[in-house]
């Protein structure tokens, strides 16, 4: 089954809401076996959202809409497909009761201008919300099937599971689109190209994709209008191939983070990890505790940015940092060394470099960045250059440590 998507909303136009909810239903609908053929995004005035659904309904005869079912003057979706389907609207008491004790549980009073969202469409099937106050709707005619959703993420997201997806799966046939995602870091798409391109014909009918980012490159194989077994065995044999061939900078699966990966990794050990960071100013450690249950494994860090810093509480020689600079190999050790010493932990990371734009050098460019680490008394430490602006730069030299311990650790070399 293909479907086209509908995300209605002036400030997705104007960029300030990113539209989450079309990816996510895509995700959604995929593990079904339905198809989003087409993702269109309008302004909130009734001909662009009429134009849009009308032609949408003209290609694949199914749509799902999301916004413009609030109580406001801008909220014309529900209006406009009403139309569409010479649906008119009638009150449905059955919402509005729901409303109004929706509205006392919080302590308030609803407001008359939230009777048009009671307000249902001739022949509709109401999709009860009881996560916000628009209901979702459930259009089928000559025209097709609309199913209308709120824009708000999670009220649109709990529609999607327990209303839409129960109503949409069955017209799948059990035919399902799923994919599958090998995470790699350190090495370019290019190289990447170069090793698999080759065995691409093995995977097929499955398809692969490159997802760079600036943490990394993303190989992503999904099986299309399969059976869930056949899907599965094939993307198993897939991933098996992928991982052998990209073996040197995978490090998971899916959407795992590599922070997480370390952290297990350390745990295996029961050892502890604490961070030394120049440029990242503090970047690592937020990878590091954005992962749940990090706390048996990570104790903290010292954010050395300035000099002083990473002579007094890192215990780094003046001399040294005169004679080679905040940004060499002997600092990152020495950052390492004092790290280590001041926590007392079998694993430290240290971090140091010129995110720019100003500050770099013929000998030390913009994107020169020195990362060093102990591994309960093995050290080491690797230079990089890396691409991108201040902020890709911290991002990337934030990955490639979390990358330079992993690698580091045993079974990883």
């Amino acid at each position: 089954m293909n479907i086209e998507l509908v995300t209605i909303g002036t400030e997705l136009l104007l960029g300030q809401i990113v539209d989450s909810n079309g990816a996510e239903i895509g995700r959604l609908l995929a593990e079904r076996g339905v198809r989003v053929c087409r993702r269109t995004s309008v302004a909130d005035d009734a001909e662009s959202i009429r134009t849009a659904v009308s032609e949408a309904l003209g290609r694949t005869g199914a749509v799902i809409t999301t916004g413009g079912l609030g109580p406001t003057n801008d909220d014309r979706t529900k209006v406009v497909v009403a139309e569409l389907f010479g649906a008119p609207l009638r009150f449905d008491p059955a919402i509005w009761e729901s409303l109004v004790a929706r509205f006392a549980k919080l302590g308030r009073s609803v407001a008359s201008t939230n009777r048009c969202q009671a307000e249902v469409p001739l022949g509709a099937t109401v999709l009860p919300n009881r996560w916000g106050t628009a209901p979702g709707l459930w259009l089928e005619g000559e025209p097709g099937l609309v199913v209308l959703l709120p824009g708000v993420p999670r009220e649109m997201r709990e529609l999607m599971r327990f209303e839409v997806l129960p109503r949409l799966a069955p017209r799948a046939g059990g035919i399902v689109i799923l994919s599958r995602t090998v995470r790699t870091t350190g090495v370019a798409e290019s190289r990447l190209a170069e090793l698999i391109g080759l065995v691409e014909g093995e995977l097929a009918p499955l398809t692969l994709a490159y997802l760079p980012s600036v943490v990394g490159v993303d190989l992503r194989v999904t099986a299309w209008r399969l059976s869930e077994s056949e899907a599965g065995e094939r993307l198993d044999r897939a991933e098996r191939r992928l991982r052998e061939l990209a073996a040197d900078w995978v490090y998971g699966s899916g959407d795992v983070d590599l922070a997480a990966v370390v952290l297990e990794e350390a745990r295996k050990y029961r050892w502890h990890l604490a961070v030394a960071e120049s440029c990242t100013g503090g970047l690592l450690g937020g990878r590091l505790t954005a992962v749940q249950g990090s706390s048996d494994v990570f104790v903290g860090g010292v954010i050395a940015y300035d000099n002083e810093v990473k002579v007094h509480h890192l215990g780094v020689s003046r001399d040294l940092l005169a004679n080679e600079g905040a940004v060499s190999e002997a600092a990152c050790r020495a950052m390492v060394e004092g790290l280590i010493g001041r926590f007392g932990v079998e694993v430290g990371v240290a971090v140091t470099g010129v995110a720019g734009p100003a500050g770099g050098s013929a000998e030390k460019p913009v994107g020169t960045v020195w990362i060093g680490w102990d591994l309960v008394g093995r050290t080491g430490a690797i230079r990089l250059v890396l691409p991108g602006d201040r902020q890709e730069i911290r991002a990337r030299a934030a990955q490639a440590a979390l990358f330079a311990l992993l690698r580091a650790m045993p079974g990883h070399h």
